[in-house]
């Protein structure tokens, strides 16, 4: 009763005075009373500052400590923006570093695919790019070794809307920022990557420069960013392996998919040659699944070492960079030719076309991601794929005998071919990734079929 009484004083008294509420820090013991905060009429700032001050002297025995505003006190609940995208068309992109620190130049290139961002930061092709992913949300099922396709990361940087800040997957080893930290790669995040992908696909692709230094200016990385580019340089032999080695690891049952591959391997073994341009684990798993030896080779070996291996196909992996800036791989696959069943993959079929007497140019802002529809052209069958790359070749230049097999759907690219007098089949995308359907893997036993008949054809000779 007596407390409800205080109270009632205490208002009537700010009736006659400024109205005022009494903000007392919780965390001080300027008293032992207990502290009674009375509801008030809203008051204007500055006479419920004051009254803030004159309520607590009295409630603490004129003890009160300095007055402490929460809202002004708590950081702020957005991460801070500390890392820089600075294109070569002038524009800065603000974002929120992760990973590695430093500077690094590379070309910007976007990727629709919605799954599987670690096997596409270990996937060699990346090699002197920045990859911006058009899935927002990325890092949410962290690193694990299985999934690898080499045996690092190659891309320059990674680009995100947002970073997980959580990992969920019982198969996960690390977060996606230690790994970064781990490999080296910076990454970028709480950027706005729908406005950049947008800018990508109008302008085209556009070399960049991304850095933690806040020493640099802007204008100092436009510069740099209008210094360097990715056409005429040759990649292949920077991540390319640096002596031969044999691979004989196939899918295990749990991830196998294909019930035609089993049957492969009851007509094997057959020994294939395969050009390292920069090749993927999950490459030499599909051909090994099909019943095939592998001998991995440099991406400079000479063609006529491969020759005296006697194998049975050569196969042309994916790779980086510009197919014109490596002629020696085209000289290599022009001896070839004719003398053994080949068959290409991404890199490998530039550098077949080119071998073939075609030429290669580069496309606006490349095919990155895994939803790229293509049209295999004998039957009409469509097949979803995942792509990488950033030059195509063009069927205007092929010769005569040369048939353009697939054809990209969202551009009208070609991105398959076959050469049947020089027993060579070449495939533009990724068939090994299986964006979610299998369908592409069918090359890998078209190219099996290709060397059991070249077989069959020397036993009966």
């Amino acid at each position: 009763m007596m407390l409800k009484q205080g109270v009632q004083q205490r208002i009537a008294a700010g009736a006659t005075q400024s109205t005022r509420s009494v903000v007392v820090d919780a965390h001080a013991q300027a008293s032992s009373r207990q502290v009674i905060t009375p509801f008030a009429p809203r008051a204007n700032g500055k006479a419920a500052c004051q009254g803030f001050a004159r309520s607590a002297a009295s409630v603490s025995g004129g003890r009160a400590r300095s007055l402490v505003v929460r809202a002004a006190a708590s950081a702020s609940p957005f991460p801070k923006k500390n890392a820089r995208l600075v294109l070569e068309d002038g524009s800065v992109w603000h974002a929120t570093g992760f990973g590695a620190t430093g500077t690094q130049i590379g070309e910007v290139v976007f990727n629709t695919s919605l799954s599987g961002y670690q096997e596409i930061m270990t996937d060699p092709s990346y090699k002197g790019q920045f990859v911006a992913f058009t899935c927002p949300h990325i890092g949410n099922v962290g690193i694990n070794p299985e999934d690898m396709e080499s045996t690092k990361c190659h891309l320059g940087a990674i680009i995100v809307r947002d970073l997980s800040v959580i990992v969920s997957n019982y198969r996960s080893r690390m977060s996606l920022d230690e790994y970064c930290k781990k490999e080296n790669v910076i990454g970028i995040a709480n950027l706005d990557t729908r406005a950049l992908t947008k800018v990508l696909r109008e302008t085209g692709c556009l070399v960049g420069v991304v850095t933690t230094d806040a020493t640099k200016t802007d204008a100092e990385l436009v510069t740099m960013a209008k210094g360097w580019t990715i056409v005429g340089k040759d990649l292949l032999s920077v991540v390319s392996c640096t002596e031969p080695y044999e691979w004989s690891k196939g899918t295990s049952d749990e991830w196998e998919f294909n019930h035609r591959a089993k049957l492969s391997k009851q007509h094997g073994p057959f020994h294939v040659v395969a050009y390292d341009f920069g090749i993927k684990t999950n490459i030499l798993r599909r051909l090994a699944s099909f019943g095939c030896r592998i001998t991995v080779v440099p991406a400079t070996y000479p063609a006529t070492e491969v020759l005296k291996m006697n194998p049975d196909g050569v196969f042309f992996s994916n790779g980086p960079g510009d197919p014109s800036a490596a002629p020696y791989a085209v000289d290599n696959a022009k001896f070839i030719l004719g003398k053994k069943p080949v068959f290409g993959i991404c890199m490998g079929h530039q550098v077949l076309g080119q071998a073939f007497g075609g030429k290669t140019f580069k496309l606006k802002f490349g095919h990155h991601g895994g939803n790229h529809p293509i049209r295999y052209m004998p039957t009409g069958r469509v097949e979803i794929s995942a792509q990488n790359h950033n030059f195509a070749v063009d069927p205007t230049t092929l010769p005569e005998g040369v048939e353009v097999t697939h054809i990209n759907l969202n551009d009208g690219t070609c991105a398959g071919m076959v050469y049947k007098d020089k027993k060579a089949m070449t495939i533009q995308y990724h068939p090994e990734a299986s964006p979610g359907p299998h369908d592409a893997d069918v090359c890998f036993e078209q190219f099996v079929d290709m060397m059991r008949a070249e077989k069959a054809a020397h036993a009966s000779a």
